[in-house]
């Protein structure tokens, strides 16, 4: 018989973490809470394992990454039930994630070889007896904490990266959805059942905690920014590096050139996809004066339609982590209490554990529902004299993740003025699916990057290497050298190096 508890709300209960459906408290699963021994155990393993995944070679690692992404393909559908169960997530958002992060890891298995391999870079002209070398080397074990929110996505892309790098893995996934990172990880061991090349440890945040210190080669974490500092500060204990992706509050520039039906669809879908639990999702949007009204209405009715429920098929399911609804209710609280106008939804659209869209005008620039990250389904539209004046505000806040902007002739000039480590122009969020393309960002929301040849590199580390290949024309790299040899070398610097052009 199904247990039914506190919707959403994870609880251990005789050393098991209990997953437990955000919309009906039905209980998910059953997961055994790893203490510090068990942690330190697994990274133990996983450094076993990852001599053994590296000695594999580029070729014999991208034939079984491409396996696993076979495997997830072909089981596409339980992925998605899966996530719709546990997180909430509508079916169909669901899949769009899944088929998201099965391009990334046939990208990183793909061209690992190419961008990590050794390959011969060029010497100096006083050094031209020796061949020079770089190529880029496996960490050996990665810790990979993962998020709620995109439970699949966003994890494997460091760990998807991480493996084709040539590393073994241990995964933290989120309390909130430990079904599904145990799910990814069972399929992976279908495929290589031969050593633990990525394991997965289970808990609250004291497992992940215990990851940092444990001894792996570099930490990625996914999570709050608050959360990101607490990261940080445990893996500087032993100086263990770490990538940081943390929150957003990424803006939506619309210049009175954009397409405003496109910029509409693009709004509506950026900042309300996923219940609006997306860190790179549109929280704030900025619209040139002259078409701000036009503008307005239409994702004003393109919001209005959107379906809200427990049902797969809905347009935006339940806010995934109960606390959150505190803070969205907040937001939009004191948005009101401040002057702004809900134009949908409201206060009244908070109705536990659903959010219902909530557009909100007027609302002052130093407002917690526009400084703050909301991860709930609303956004704040502003009125602004022009794109530049937009782009000033879009800068606003300590947070530098994504953005957009909707313009049809300065779409690049805008997107390279604001501060942030990615932008889509005429379109939203569509960088994290570029498997080519770093991912990350700057001031509170991080550093590091996921994704693309910097993702790959991220978990590497550069191996310089010079090799004379015969005996030295200018001998300068010696007590033994002439007087008569610093006199050339110095006639050869100052005609290299001495002109101004």
């Amino acid at each position: 018989m199904t247990a039914t508890r506190t919707p959403g709300v994870p609880a251990i209960d005789e050393g098991s973490l209990i997953s437990t459906s955000p919309a009906s408290g039905d209980e998910i699963g059953r997961f055994p809470v790893a203490s510090p021994d068990h942690v330190t155990d697994a990274v133990a393993r996983a450094r076993d394992a990852a001599g053994w995944w590296a000695g594999l070679g580029f070729a014999g690692r991208r034939k079984r990454l491409l396996a696993f992404r076979s495997v997830l393909t072909n089981r596409l559908e339980e992925l998605a039930e899966l996530m719709h169960r546990e997180g909430g997530k509508p079916i169909a958002d669901a899949l769009v994630e899944a088929i998201g992060a099965i391009d990334h890891i046939a990208w990183a298995a793909n061209h690992a070889r190419k961008v990590l391999g050794r390959r011969r870079v060029g010497s100096s002209v006083l050094l031209a007896e020796h061949t020079s070398y770089l190529e880029y080397l496996p960490f050996g074990v990665i810790g990979v904490i993962g998020p709620w929110n995109y439970p699949v996505l966003t994890p494997m892309g460091s760990i998807a990266y991480a493996l084709a790098a040539g590393n073994a893995v241990v995964f933290k996934p989120s309390e909130y959805t430990p079904a599904v990172g145990q799910w990814i990880v069972d399929r992976f061991a279908e495929v290589v059942p031969e050593r633990p090349v990525l394991q997965i440890v289970h808990g609250m945040g004291d497992v992940g905690g215990a990851l940092c210190r444990s001894g792996v080669d570099k930490i990625a974490f996914t999570g709050s920014t608050a959360t990101g500092k607490k990261v940080m500060a445990a893996a500087a204990e032993s100086l263990t590096p770490v990538l940081l992706e943390c929150g957003g509050k990424d803006a939506m520039i619309v210049a009175a050139d954009a397409d405003l039906d496109a910029a509409a669809d693009a709004c509506v879908w950026g900042g309300l996809t996923n219940a609006g639990q997306t860190c790179v999702g549109i929280e704030r949007v900025y619209v040139a004066d002259g078409v701000y009204d036009a503008f307005l209405g239409r994702v004003v009715a393109r919001a209005a339609k959107l379906t809200v429920g427990e049902e797969g098929t809905a347009d935006v399911g339940p806010i995934t982590m109960p606390s959150q609804i505190d803070v969205i209710r907040r937001h939009i609280e004191d948005a009101l209490t401040r002057g702004g106008r809900a134009v949908l939804g409201g206060a009244e659209a908070v109705r536990p554990p659903f959010v219902s869209p909530t557009i909100l005008v007027d609302v002052p620039e130093d407002a917690a529902a526009v400084q703050e990250e909301t991860f709930g389904p609303t956004l704040t539209i502003a009125r602004v004299k022009d794109a530049d004046e937009a782009v000033r505000l879009a800068n606003g806040t300590g947070y530098g993740l994504g953005g957009a902007i909707f313009s049809k002739s300065r779409g690049l000039e805008l997107a390279r003025g604001v501060r942030s480590g990615m932008t889509s122009i005429n379109s939203a969020l569509t960088f994290a699916g570029m498997p080519s393309l770093p991912f990350g960002g700057v001031g509170g929301s991080g550093f590091g990057r996921i994704h693309g040849e910097d993702g790959l590199r991220e978990f590497t580390r550069a191996k310089a290497i010079v090799k004379r290949r015969g005996p030295s024309l200018l001998a300068i790299t010696t007590f033994d050298r002439a007087p008569k040899t610093m006199r050339q070398v110095l006639k050869i610097v100052k005609l290299v190096h001495g002109r101004s052009k």
